[in-house]
């Protein structure tokens, strides 16, 4: 009999927005079927005694009315509604939920700011493995959280009273963008966060991810400037000075930036700003979830497998067809150049043999297409199918590896990343291409054991003697490789032993 699966939803009343996210669960594998967001701002309704306004609730319950014919096709034991910040915060609080419960058919809980710190923590560490400790910052309408965690333990959480509502009530209320708005914002977000940060400077992590609000809003940005990083202080100060050029709100207009989001971009920077200066935040990625997605995952018991990045690899590769054979071959080849490579040069990071090792066994997905421009076909997949364990950035540098595997090299498809990482995605580069050439009779047994040495650019890739000579095809391909490399002005010798 067809298992057909079961349906969850996890609604989330934020501060700024409504969301609501549905997802169908298969044999363990989790698609997401549907995303529901409103822009509510809840939290502009607060007036000085922290009661919420008429207008507010009313614009509240008009999107749970939407929300709530969904809910009604899924188990009651499947859904999980919470509200944030701005529900905690209000004296009338009680007046709201009454009636949301009521539109809803279900119980409502007004989750404490650690709690929402936990889930928003682990939404996050189930759509973004890394390796290490982890530094997650999530800006909402009337709360900031900040977790460090390992994996899928928070090990320290907070949630601040600042967010880009009320923050945009409280500095930018009349539009003005001034340097003087604009710092009175971020001194206030540094006093509040001085109280914690000594908690989070004393453990070392090696990633920070921000999840969604102003930081995608950021990434959108720098994505239409044709920047292809993770967000930097640099950038949020060239946007802070952009905002004041501007003048007024009215008058800011940024290129990827949504007009939703205009009006509460200029206060979640400062904010933004403030976290990366007191918490020495040198780079931040965007993640793949958050608090909506810390629930679903809280309810799935049946979801086992803990590497999210192996999880999508195996659905991708089964639901395009891959060979599974011939991309793992491919990846064990490439993974022992880059660890030659990492052993001889600086340029490695982290996460370099996951991206790597994603490119390896996803450089075929194009043949789902066809074959003569496969690796355009699979950048342009790539470039839209959801990868939940790998970030904004990581996806991105997969999807140019396999665009760039095969055929002449263009090397400013490189020229969007930051010069940090812009040497190691040449590396891998360079890697991912002999390896799909070494593989090209997609037979483990006819690979030798290679050395490969590197000087700069100057790679030598040397084989057992008389192996290239009894193998014509791949000495030919090979060659070729030599060829399009040095119309690049990289360098590479091969040398039998």
């Amino acid at each position: 009999m067809e298992n057909k699966g079961q349906y969850y939803a996890a609604v989330d009343l934020g501060s700024n927005s409504f969301h609501m996210v549905v997802v169908h669960v298969v044999n363990g594998n989790v698609q997401i079927v549907n995303k529901i967001k409103q822009k509510v701002r809840l939290a502009a309704g607060l007036d000085a005694e922290s009661n919420l306004d008429q207008a507010s609730m009313e614009r509240g319950w008009q999107c749970l009315e939407t929300f709530s014919e969904r809910l009604q096709d899924i188990p009651t034991s499947n859904i999980r509604i919470v509200a944030t910040a701005t529900l905690r915060l209000a004296n009338n609080a009680n007046q709201f939920i009454e009636k949301a419960e009521s539109i809803l058919g279900h119980k409502l809980n007004v989750i404490s700011g650690e709690e929402e710190a936990r889930q928003i923590y682990l939404g996050v560490a189930y759509t973004s493995a890394n390796q290490g400790n982890m530094l997650v910052v999530d800006i909402g309408g009337a709360s900031t959280e900040v977790v460090i965690g390992n994996d899928m333990h928070p090990i320290h959480l907070t949630s601040l009273d600042m967010g880009c509502v009320t923050f945009m009530d409280r500095f930018f209320s009349d539009g003005a963008l001034t340097k003087e708005n604009f710092a009175k914002a971020k001194a206030y977000a540094s006093e509040l966060i001085s109280d914690v940060e000594d908690a989070f400077l004393c453990f070392d992590w090696h990633h920070c991810l921000g999840a969604s609000g102003t930081p995608q809003a950021i990434t959108e940005i720098l994505v239409a400037r044709g920047i292809s990083d993770a967000i930097r202080l640099d950038y949020l100060y060239t946007l802070e000075k952009e905002c004041i050029e501007a003048g007024h709100i009215d008058n800011l207009r940024l290129n990827g930036l949504a007009e939703t989001r205009r009006t509460i971009f200029p206060s979640g920077l400062a904010i933004l700003i403030s976290l990366f200066s007191c918490l020495h935040i040198r780079t931040m990625n965007i993640s793949g979830g958050a608090l909506r997605e810390g629930l679903i995952y809280g309810m799935l018991d049946s979801v086992t497998e803990n590497d999210r990045q192996q999880q999508t690899l195996n659905i991708t590769m089964s639901r395009y067809h891959i060979d599974k054979s011939h991309a793992g071959l491919v990846k064990s080849v490439a993974i022992d150049l880059c660890r030659k490579l990492c052993q001889q040069s600086q340029v490695c990071h982290l996460d370099t043999e996951a991206i790597l090792g994603a490119a390896a066994v996803l450089h075929e997905i194009g043949l789902h297409i066809e074959y003569k421009k496969y690796h355009q076909h699979g950048a342009y997949i790539l470039d839209h199918i959801d990868m939940p364990g790998f970030n904004r950035l990581q996806r991105m540098a997969i999807r140019d590896l396999v665009r760039q595997h095969r055929t002449p090299i263009e090397t400013e498809v490189l020229t969007p990343y930051h010069d940090d990482i812009k040497p190691m995605l040449q590396g891998l580069l360079r890697i991912l291409r002999l390896a799909v050439v070494l593989c090209i009779r997609r037979n483990n047994n006819e690979l030798p054991t290679l050395d490969l040495t590197i000087e700069d650019t100057h790679w030598q890739l040397s084989f057992p003697r008389g192996w290239l000579k009894s193998h014509p095809l791949i000495r030919a391909e090979l060659m070729n490789e030599v060829w399009l490399q040095h119309r690049v002005g990289w360098q590479l010798e091969l040398n039998e032993a």
